[in-house]
């Protein structure tokens, strides 16, 4: 029976007592009748543990004694959790009943599938989707991911669009759906990241694996976004752009991860020069600082993560081809010269 599935919502806080307040009722409104909810709090100082302790005292506190960050939070939290599968849900999300429920039935139809991503709306404007994964994401040949319903800042209604189950390339952290057995063999998340793309890294490496990530739009939630680092705060310009370079490096083949992380330093400098031409010089700096942060940690070994020496195996030229969710044209050419803005406007041919 599929309902006899153990499954874990694991929600890391930091700071985030207002977001708890608000949205842990939704959480335990949840009908899966085999649920564990958890709160790994990464060293709170507003109050959430209080509060939680309080108001909530069935549900399960993991205390990281600091903030080791997105990716550093759920690994020694999850390391602590027993389930079937997981759940990693921000704290800013509004749940809805059965939101489980269809996406376990999903991933229990292939042993390949190890992950997968309901359907993300905007909590703002319930019509649109939200820009931390929409419809389920994807990733262009220079690494750029985007989503169905998002394309860099141009965010769709939703109007059925993309009302299909389908396979994607990356299930957004936001609300990741993932086999327990999965996350252990792919050795969790890439502590060097820190934050952000960390789940589109692991997604990339369950897939040189050989697993499917999947989009299930029967479930359906609403993300706030921006909790922990809104998007004018130069701190995520540095790691957008940091950690789009170590996703090419961990994932690619050798030589396309050269050339393409070679060019990418180029368009990457154009972006620095439009933030200076913005006004905008803390996020200039910021992607000189990702660039300089990156350059040493490929020479100096003493940076590498256990997860690069024990987990990371760069797929094969031949196999990358074969990647469902990789879009083999240059999306910034598409959107900024050619105006695609919608996914239905990129052609279905370039597709994998």
């Amino acid at each position: 029976m599929i309902d006899t599935q153990k499954v874990a919502v694991v929600i890391l806080n930091w700071n985030g007592i207002k977001y708890l307040r608000d949205f842990l009722p939704f959480v335990l409104a949840s009908t899966w009748p085999n649920l564990d909810i958890v709160v790994g709090d990464n060293g709170s100082t507003d109050g959430s543990l209080e509060f939680l302790r309080a108001n909530y005292p069935s549900i399960r506190i993991i205390e990281n004694k600091e903030n080791f960050g997105f990716t550093g939070g759920y690994n020694r939290v999850l390391a602590q959790v027993e389930a079937d599968y997981y759940i990693l849900l921000n704290s800013d999300v509004e749940v809805q009943p059965g939101w489980i429920e269809p996406v376990i039935a999903l991933m229990q139809t292939d042993v390949q599938i190890a992950a997968a991503a309901p359907k993300i709306m905007s909590y703002a404007q319930k019509g649109h989707f939200e820009h931390a994964g929409a419809a389920g994401g994807f990733i262009d040949k220079f690494g750029y991911p985007f989503c169905r319903g998002r394309i860099f800042y141009e965010i769709e209604q939703d109007k059925g669009q993309y009302d299909q189950e389908d396979e994607i390339f990356w299930a957004s952290g936001a609300a990741m759906f993932i086999k327990k057995k999965n996350w252990d063999e792919a050795g969790g998340f890439d502590e060097s990241f820190f934050a952000h793309m960390e789940e589109i890294d692991l997604c990339w490496r369950l897939k040189n694996m050989g697993y499917k990530v999947m989009y299930c739009p029967q479930s359906v939630i609403y993300h706030v976004g921006g909790g922990t680092l809104n998007a004018e705060n130069p701190f995520k310009t540095y790691l957008n752009f940091r950690n789009n370079l170590l996703l090419l490096k961990n994932n690619l083949p050798f030589w396309r991860a050269f050339w393409t992380i070679s060019l990418r330093f180029w368009m990457d400098l154009l972006a620095l020069v439009r933030f200076l031409m913005e006004g905008k010089r803390k996020d200039a700096w910021a992607i000189s600082r990702a660039h300089q942060n990156f350059v040493r940690r490929l020479f100096n070994s003493k940076v590498k993560s256990d997860i690069i020496k024990k987990y990371h195996k760069q797929i094969s030229n031949e196999k990358y081809h074969h990647i469902t969710g990789v879009y083999s044209r240059s999306l910034v050419w598409d959107f900024f010269v050619n105006k695609k803005t919608k996914f239905t406007d990129l052609e279905k041919k370039y597709l994998v």
